[in-house]
Order: C-alpha cells, then sequence, then structure tokens
C-alpha cells in the first residue's frame, strides 16, 4: 500500500503551468526522489502536498484513502512533514521559540529546550535552542528546519534541498538518520540537485520537466550522466579552468577581529586573507564558523573592532556598502531571499538595488526604468533563468532560478571585485556548471574572485587557491596544485599546522 499517492495533479498559474498532470507514489519505508531542472515544478509539487498551494486538478491520496490537504496544519495532522528550501522562520524569535509554533501546545521552553539538545545532538546537527534565528547562519537556519520536523516522528517526510549548505560529513550524518528512520517505516520524500546524493540514498526518482514526469527508475539502474540526462535531456559541460593571470591584490584584510553577532557565535579571530586580481580564491569550512562575519567585513556590511581591511588603493575599514560597489565590488550573499533579494519587488526593482549606479539606472534622481527593465532581461536571458518576465516578483520563482538572477545580476556589472558565498545553493546541475564557469571566466578577465563555499567539489572546480575557516580563523593559503579534498577536510575542523 502507498503511504501517499497524487494522481493527475495539476498547478496553473496566469503565465505558467507549473505542475501538468504529475502522478507519483511513495510507500512506506521508501526514499523516493524527485528531480528535475530549477523550475521544473519539483517545489510546487511538494507544496501541494503539503497543503501551502491548492491544486487546480487531480487527486492526492493519503494511505489508499482520498484527502483535501487544505493546510500545512491539516498535513501534519496526517502526519506529513516538510523541511522547505527557503526557510520558514521567524529571525527575532529563538530556536526552541520556533520550534513551539511548530508542534503542539503545552509543553515547557525548557523541556523543549532539552529535546532539541538531544535532537540534535543525536542526529549530528548541534544548535542551541536559546540563540536566535537573526544570528544563525544559513546552515544553521537549515539545521533547525531539518530538527523541528523530526522532532514532530512523521510517517511522511519532505526534504526539499536539505543538503544545500550541509558540509561531507554532516551530510552522510543526515543520511544515517534517514536511512534509520526509512527503517522504521516512514516514506521519505527528496528534492535534490546532486546527483551522487540521490544515488547514495534514494531507492527511486521521478524525473520532472517542464512541469511534467518525464521518467520514473529505480536509483541502482542508474549513473549520475544518465540522471543528468533524464533531468535536462542532453549533457551538460564540466567547468574548464584555464591557467590564471594573477594581478595586484586587489582586496586583503590583516589581523581583522569582529565579535560576533551575538554570545554562541564565533566571530572573526585575527583573521588575514589576500585576493589577486584574476584568481578565484575558495574560502571552505562548515557554515557558523565566521564566514558571515568575513563577508560582512569585506562588503562593508560590518566594520572590523581591529585589523586593517585594504582595496581599491584605499583603506576601506569605515567605507561605505555604497561606496564599496562605486569602486567595483559586488556580492552574492549567501541569503538570496530577504538579503540579495527582496521578495515582494520585481525582477527589475531588485536589479536596481545593486546596479543603479554601475549600470546608470538611476539618472538625476530619476529611474530609468526602460534601462532598468533591460538589465533585468539581459541577466535573465544570460543566465537561464526561468520566470514570467521582468515584472514577476522575485518571491514568485523557484529557489534556484532566483540563484541564478542574483548571481548573474552581480557578474553581468563587471565588478573589480566579487565576493560569493555559496553561489550554486539549490540550482541544478546544469546550471551550477554554468555558473562555476561564469565566475572562472569573470576572474580570467581581471576580477578577483571570493568564493565562500561549503561545497568542497564546488571549490575544487573554481578556485585557483583556497582556504579554510573555522572558529573564526583562517588556514594559511595553499594552491590548489598542493592540496587535496581530505587535507582541506581535515583543516575545516581547525586542525591546521599552525593551529596544531
Amino acid at each position: 500500500m502507498a503511504r501517499l499517492r497524487v494522481q493527475s495533479l495539476s498547478k496553473v498559474y496566469p503565465s505558467v503551468v507549473a505542475n501538468d498532470n504529475v502522478s507519483l507514489s511513495v510507500s512506506a519505508g521508501e526514499i523516493h526522489a524527485v528531480l528535475g531542472e530549477n523550475g521544473a515544478g519539483k517545489s510546487t509539487l511538494m507544496k501541494m502536498i503539503y497543503g501551502v498551494t491548492t491544486p487546480t486538478s487531480g487527486e492526492i491520496f493519503w494511505e489508499d484513502e482520498p484527502v483535501t490537504i487544505a493546510s500545512p496544519a491539516r498535513a501534519r495532522a496526517l502526519g506529513i512533514g516538510m523541511v522547505f528550501q527557503h526557510f520558514s522562520l521567524f529571525e527575532t524569535l529563538t530556536v526552541a521559540e520556533n520550534t513551539a509554533l511548530f508542534l503542539p501546545p503545552g509543553q515547557s521552553m525548557a523541556a523543549l529546550g532539552r529535546q532539541i539538545s538531544e535532537v540534535s545532538a543525536h542526529y549530528g546537527l548541534p544548535i542551541d535552542p536559546d540563540r536566535y534565528v537573526h544570528d544563525l547562519s544559513v546552515g544553521e537556519r537549515q539545521r533547525v528546519e531539518i530538527i523541528r520536523c523530526l522532532l514532530r516522528k512523521p510517517k511522511l517526510l519532505i526534504l526539499d534541498e536539505p543538503t544545500s549548505v550541509l558540509t561531507p560529513s554532516a551530510v552522510e550524518r543526515l543520511f544515517e538518520t534517514l536511512r534509520q528512520i526509512r527503517a522504521e517505516g516512514c516514506a521519505i520524500l527528496y528534492i535534490s540537485h546532486k546527483l551522487d546524493e540521490i544515488l547514495a540514498l534514494c531507492d527511486r526518482v521521478t524525473v520532472l520537466r517542464d512541469g511534467q514526469v518525464s521518467g520514473e527508475c529505480a536509483t541502482a539502474d542508474q549513473t549520475p550522466a544518465s540522471l543528468a540526462r533524464l533531468m535536462i535531456g542532453h549533457d551538460f559541460e564540466h567547468p574548464v579552468k584555464s591557467a590564471p593571470t594573477i594581478g595586484e591584490v586587489a582586496l586583503s584584510i590583516t589581523d581583522v577581529s569582529i565579535n560576533a553577532a551575538d554570545n554562541s557565535g564565533v566571530g572573526l579571530q585575527h583573521a588575514t586573507l589576500e585576493l589577486r586580481a584574476g584568481e578565484v580564491l575558495g574560502v571552505a569550512g562548515i557554515s557558523g564558523n565566521g564566514q558571515r562575519e568575513l563577508c560582512g567585513v569585506l562588503s562593508g556590511e560590518l566594520a572590523p573592532d581591529s585589523g586593517e581591511v585594504y582595496g581599491f588603493g584605499r583603506a576601506l575599514a569605515h567605507v561605505s556598502v555604497l561606496d564599496r560597489r562605486r569602486l567595483g565590488l559586488c556580492y552574492v550573499p549567501e541569503d538570496r531571499l530577504g538579503t540579495g533579494a527582496l521578495g515582494g519587488m520585481s525582477l527589475t526593482d531588485n536589479a536596481v538595488l545593486t546596479a543603479a549606479e554601475r549600470e546608470s539606472l538611476v539618472s538625476g534622481g530619476f529611474l530609468q526604468f526602460d534601462r532598468a527593465r533591460a538589465f533585468a532581461k539581459r541577466c535573465m536571458t544570460a543566465f537561464r533563468v526561468k520566470a514570467a518576465g521582468p515584472e514577476a516578483q522575485a518571491r514568485s520563482l523557484s529557489g534556484g532560478n532566483l540563484q541564478k538572477f542574483i548571481v548573474g545580476r552581480e557578474v553581468l556589472q563587471a565588478p573589480a571585485v566579487l565576493i560569493c558565498a555559496q553561489p550554486t545553493w539549490g540550482v541544478d546541475v546544469g546550471a551550477a556548471a554554468f555558473i562555476r564557469q561564469s565566475l572562472i571566466d569573470l576572474a580570467r578577465e581581471g576580477c578577483a574572485v571570493l568564493v565562500i563555499s561549503e561545497e568542497l567539489d564546488e571549490l575544487f572546480d573554481v578556485s585557483d587557491r583556497i582556504t579554510v575557516m573555522s572558529a573564526g580563523r583562517l588556514s594559511p593559503t595553499q594552491q590548489l596544485t598542493e592540496t587535496n579534498r581530505e587535507q582541506i577536510g581535515l583543516w575545516m575542523s581547525g586542525l591546521w599546522p599552525k593551529a596544531a
């Protein structure tokens, strides 16, 4: 008996058909992957199952009985839990308070805090229940979403890109947890763009293309290349990296320290780093080890408590974000919805937010709407963004398509320095390869590119040099040819030679 079955499910919006006659089933004790390009309809399908979105047509069967899932509360009552790709957390509340909103009333906050600590430690996803969400990194927020869902012991667990910002060791620990949950009879629907994850974890896979089911198969019969062909219809090209021509130091920090945003964080501790024109410098590390503070110091959002920030031929410690952008610094933040883009604004308006100066989108204090719209459209075309048009609201895009737009918006400004945090988070395999190639090409044109990522494969694809961040400190920088994944993985725990 199928735990969940959807039959001919469709969702039609005024400007797009998100799902068209989609059918799939998942049984108790099965991990079933849903695979597809950005905008293929995966998240919309999951939102219909979870009661966030109402289907236009079709039926949902729960344990062979037809059901109407009109709200997430109804879904949770049935035993369905969902971990969203875009987090549904209140930033001004603590981890425990956010979790309490997700659970039946009546439990004391002290008891809930202890339960969160126990569950998070058991599953290898450590989090302090008393920390405020606004002080958490993206990776830490992901842990909160997963933990508060597991606390309800669901009968069906939906995971939408759950490992996007988890390290390899954390991913493997999560997989152990999911296999244990499967062994206990829970059904799991697993959305991921990481083909190796799907092959390692899942039993079956349903492939969506342009909102329709294009195939279903057992993962045991597939390879990463064959899954990629099922998803995009052809083979994708891996990034090609030519030898760099290294120029002058474009941006640097020397002995920079900064207090964390809250007492549970690590901040920066005497961090020193040099980023040169023409190179891609990769920063590896587990989320929450000071990456957010590093981005803030480099972008101008945070002033260091001590140390020097230098770039563009001048001291930068007290130069504003806007003035740094005028000098040629662009930035792709890790939090794409809320920091990288404003969900209620159009893509055109979101383009204006960071490109107004460099793309001359404002003249004499007035918005040049035609120029702004043309620039937004150029971002969409160059980075293959699927959306209704430049007038589409940012929140209407799938996570991967919004990520492509934000990266395109910054890259197409031809920056002198580009800072990218988690540049391919939630992006499908073909688009990730395209973004990585774009970063390499930008560096080869003379830009200084800094890439902060928890994906070692990504860093080894794009970087010329690599450093590691752990406990607010930066390791010695290594040429990529002089290191390997095993060494960088060890250094991510803080065990580089100087620390030892």
